[in-house]
């Protein structure tokens, strides 16, 4: 559970009989009752905007700032903006902005606007920071100005300009990427972009003129409701304006440069098909999914399926693909998993690692054990340890060296992988799971195995 809310007066999220709740407190008092008799908190539930939530009691010992307990709708599986593909973030921010509008409109704002304040359900961004909401002030700018661009634009502006992989750089700065670091980075054409000009080199340099002087000097400005919409509207336009790089990767395109035939292809699906009709679990965390094929079978199921890869066009196919087709279950990430995402924030303890946050029914590792054991020098027992660090069931796809793909790896380096064969994949498996079924694809030599973690 994330360990972070403590930073707000208003209230906190905890845990109770493995339940999340949160206390709002005193300080939090006045615009919560305010988000709700306004009818804001009607809105934008209403429009799948803002979790849902219930005013519950428990027999819980309370502090005497104690105001109220709620208990919000669950999300399955917390993910973060640098998991996100690039079209996911832009989903994100601009959510972020349309909820900010609305809430104009009933006189309130967003106190903050940071990107872990937006979770993805059913598909779908959604905002879970009930508290994050407070009366407008009009003697004041918007007060989530400065973080919204940090969280939002400083990334998208990287991943379209300069390196699809820079919102990486979100995981070492936490509270978003600094705006003058950003704007050093930024080459001219993204300069031509009148907002990026405006939102970022700007802003950057209006920081460092104010940071330099002293306090007591500086005016507070002011900035009524139509100011406020102007700006917003000017970010949301920025925002619609970036676009995915035009970059190829290695694996962005894989299903069209395959060694299979049609006939092992169809016959791998249906084997994976029944595969997980014979578990039927809940949740399932494809690893290596490319643009998602493989976890259709699954998410068509209504299975909540996590479909990960490393590859950034594969990550956007993926998202896209979801979004236009309205897919409820399925939700593509990025992950590199010879480098997961690690416990980030004070202490190692506000933003969990991948391994405390996903864990599932079952896993499925296909055309993935290559890429691991001869790529990065992983070793099949370590790879097993990690499955099974995850999931309880496993489907796992092995390919001999003889494969192309394998040959592929090993073009470029000295064959040092002795130990790289079915027997040693099997003895190293069978420590951490128990092997159910395994099946041989036609017209190929690849090996399906179907297990269940001991």
């Amino acid at each position: 559970m994330e360990n972070t809310s403590y930073k707000d007066p208003a209230g906190f999220i905890f845990l109770y009989n493995n339940e999340i709740y949160r206390q709002i407190n005193v300080e939090g008092k006045a615009d919560y009752d305010y988000l709700i008799e306004s009818k804001l908190y009607n809105e934008l539930t209403k429009k799948e905007l803002l979790i849902t939530h219930q005013e519950v009691s428990i027999e819980k010992e309370v502090s005497k700032n104690f105001y109220k307990f709620i208990k919000p709708r669950k999300i399955d599986f917390i993910s973060y903006p640098y998991e996100w593909s690039f079209s996911a973030l832009k989903d994100a921010a601009l959510l972020t902005l349309k909820i900010q509008k609305i809430a104009l409109k009933y006189k309130m704002s967003l106190k903050d606007a940071s990107s872990y304040n937006v979770q993805f359900l059913n598909g779908k961004p959604i905002f879970i920071d009930t508290l994050s909401f407070e009366k407008y002030n009009k003697k004041e700018p918007w007060k989530a100005y400065n973080q919204f661009c940090r969280h939002f634009l400083a990334p998208l502006v990287l991943m379209s300009y300069v390196d699809i992989s820079l919102n990486q750089l979100l995981i070492t700065n936490i509270d978003g990427i600094p705006l003058d670091i950003v704007s050093n980075m930024l080459p001219i054409k993204a300069k031509l972009n009148f907002g990026v000009l405006l939102h970022i080199c700007g802003h950057s340099k209006s920081q460092k003129k104010y940071s330099n002087e002293k306090q007591s000097d500086c005016k507070k400005s002011t900035m009524n409701i139509d100011s406020q919409f102007a700006v917003i509207e000017s970010l949301e336009d920025t925002i619609k304006s970036l676009k995915f790089p035009n970059i190829y990767t290695e694996w962005g395109n894989y299903y069209n440069n395959t060694n299979y035939s049609t006939k092992a292809f169809d016959e791998k699906k249906h084997i994976v098909n029944n595969f997980i009709d014979r578990i039927a679990p809940k949740t399932l965390c494809d690893l290596g999914a490319n643009r998602g094929d493989f976890s259709r079978i699954a998410s068509s199921k209504n299975i909540q399926t996590l479909s990960f890869d490393i590859d950034p066009i594969a990550i956007e196919d993926n998202y896209l693909y979801a979004k236009k087709h309205n897919e409820k279950f399925i939700l593509p990430l990025k992950q590199d998993f010879n480098n997961l995402s690690p416990s980030i924030g004070f202490m190692s303890n506000e933003r969990t690692g991948f391994l405390s946050r996903f864990k599932v029914d079952m896993i499925m590792a296909l055309a993935l054990i290559h890429h691991l054991a001869i790529s990065n020098n992983i070793p099949f027992k370590n790879i097993a340890n990690f499955f099974a660090n995850i999931g309880n069931y496993l489907i796992v796809e092995f390919i001999p060296k003889q494969d192309s793909k394998v040959q592929i790896l090993l073009s470029s380096r000295e064959d040092i992988f002795s130990n790289y064969n079915q027997e040693n994949f099997e003895t190293s498996f069978k420590e951490f799971f128990d092997i159910i079924d395994t099946v041989q694809l036609k017209d190929s030599a690849r090996i399906l195995y179907l297990m269940r973690r001991k």
